[in-house]
């Protein structure tokens, strides 16, 4: 009994070490990924298949994406500054190539009561938004040396782990209070920058 105790716990202590092979690509058109396959580092322990879209100006831009990952990544909400809006739908596996599917996109949602401060194109930071769906925090980020973006995200989006991820291009800071990311003005154009948060969660590196 003792020997097969011993077996059992040897096998599992190997297969932990294996390292994990998954499927990577990124693509920003209707078709599927051109799946290749990739051995992850040790510290990235789930396989991850994202799909995201990005919608600014009245056009969405879907965004597919799959990789090694690790599970504090295995995120999904959106973030929504009035201008521009994103979301990311993630599913995470942890066997070899089981990243095969692609989650659908977050479907279209509904005001939910909760409301945050949003700038303008020309700086004006007074307007109010209306947040959607999982979105129960408002932001306010600075990026690229102090160009400033306000608005509605999910909680997810606001966690520790995604602000290390970006790192020093962007200062996501999240509140849980109506209309508590301030209206301070900025005198700054803000389009499109939603896209830049976003952009190294993305690849999950």
């Amino acid at each position: 009994m003792k020997l097969l105790v011993t077996i059992a716990l040897t096998c599992a202590l190997f297969s932990k070490a294996y390292p994990l092979d998954c499927y990577e690509c990124v693509a920003t058109s209707t078709g599927p990924c051109s799946q290749t396959t990739k051995t992850c580092p040790a510290s990235q322990t789930k396989c991850a298949s994202a799909t995201a879209a990005i919608t600014a100006g009245g056009t969405q831009v879907p965004v597919k994406i799959k990789s090694c990952t690790t599970p504090d990544q295995c995120l999904s909400g959106s973030l929504n500054s009035g201008i521009s809006m994103a979301t990311i739908n993630t599913q995470c596996c942890d066997s070899n190539l089981c990243n095969n599917q692609e989650p659908p996109a977050l479907p279209e949602s509904s005001t939910n009561g909760k409301k945050c401060f949003t700038c303008t194109a020309s700086g004006d930071c007074t307007g109010t938004l209306e947040c959607k769906g999982s979105e129960d925090r408002c932001f306010k980020s600075a990026v690229l040396g102090g160009v400033k973006i306000k608005g509605c995200a999910s909680q997810s989006i606001c966690s520790g782990v995604l602000n290390a991820e970006l790192g020093a291009t962007v200062d996501l800071n999240c509140c849980e209070g109506n209309m508590c990311n301030n209206a301070l003005r900025i005198g700054q154009s803000i389009l499109f920058l939603l896209l830049l948060p976003l952009a190294s969660f993305f690849l999950f590196n």
